[in-house]
């Protein structure tokens, strides 16, 4: 089988490129080739029984989309898209990067023609839905997004049903939670500070919270996000019928919850490291994002959620921390 994963230089595509050479096979079939592509260079590629190639360009260029689909991948992954808040900040490059990028792979796929009908798995945003929201949002809820963002998502959701319907891929749009603890440096995601707050403290480092304690999100860890995109690939999708638009499992929770998983799982004083400095772009942007899922058609498929906040810090002490903290 020949991979594709498009932003294998993000965090969660360098961690999908890992586990599919540690795992060797997919879908019960060897993988003989992973191509990674983005428009930075990724991390070193990690050993593995068949050959890693690595490509940089941006999928928002024609020629670009065109030539990464030239080898006719079998399975695509397409993780590639700038954050929630870059994506509101700056509208034209949220636009060409969110949207014309997906829409030009598609188009390249479409173009080969011959029956060629890779699996296509997309990343897309539980940012497609907006307020008012109920208690918990259902898998048959409206998509009514506050942001350019979870617009630009869930227009290449529709794309992505459509293309299917039509023979043309055999795809899935996963409505991913917010990842959390996200590893390394800050972004530029909204979202972002969900990860700084027990990240920087674990470390035993300062973290800013613009927001206030009884914000509640939708979470889901590194690790169970990578889970995710691994058994959307192995799946039969035709399970989805037309809707190929879905909302993961997470974990619901608030800021306060959050703060005292931190302190339960790395201690008290973990917690006098957080810093609270309001920040009213930031409070508006999530003001407008969902808190609670039904995701029971996610779960009768077969994804996997977290048990717990505290199992997501957990998560990353043991995968970026060796297990032990400062």
């Amino acid at each position: 089988m020949n991979i594709l994963v498009i932003g294998a230089g993000g965090m969660l595509g360098d961690k999908l490129v890992k586990q599919l050479a540690q795992a060797g096979q997919i879908a019960g079939q060897q993988i003989t080739k992973l191509t990674r592509h983005d428009v930075i260079l990724p991390p070193a590629p990690p050993s593995s029984d068949f050959a890693i190639a690595t490509l940089m360009g941006d999928v928002s260029n024609v020629g670009e989309a065109v030539s990464v689909i030239a080898e006719k991948p079998d399975l695509i992954f397409h993780l590639a898209a700038i954050v929630s808040g870059e994506a509101e900040a700056d509208f034209d490059k949220g636009y060409r990067i969110n949207l014309d990028g997906t829409r030009n792979l598609l188009e390249a796929i479409r173009a080969i023609g011959g029956g060629y009908c890779p699996r296509f798995i997309f990343t897309s945003s539980i940012a497609v839905f907006g307020a008012p929201f109920p208690d918990s949002i259902s898998d048959e809820y409206f998509t009514t997004p506050l942001t350019s963002y979870g617009t630009q998502k869930a227009i290449c959701e529709l794309l992505i049903s459509d293309y299917s319907r039509r023979g043309i891929i055999d795809g899935a749009a996963l409505r991913m939670p917010t990842v959390c603890v996200r590893p390394g440096k800050p972004n530029k995601a909204a979202s972002g500070f969900f990860s700084n707050i027990i990240r920087e403290p674990l470390v035993g480092l300062e973290a800013v919270l613009p927001v206030g304690d009884n914000v509640r999100h939708w979470h889901a860890s590194p690790r169970k996000a990578v889970g995710m995109l691994m058994h959307a690939a192995e799946m039969d999708l035709t399970q989805m019928g037309a809707r190929r638009a879905i909302s993961m499992p997470g974990v619901s929770c608030t800021v306060a919850e959050q703060i005292e998983a931190l302190a339960k799982v790395g201690g008290a004083d973990r917690v006098k490291l957080i810093r609270r400095e309001p920040n009213e772009t930031i409070i508006k942007i999530v003001s407008g994002w969902p808190e609670k899922f039904d995701a029971r058609r996610a779960s009768a498929l077969g994804f996997v959620a977290d048990r717990s906040f505290e199992d997501i810090i957990r998560v990353h002490i043991d995968d970026e921390l060796q297990g032990k903290l400062a």
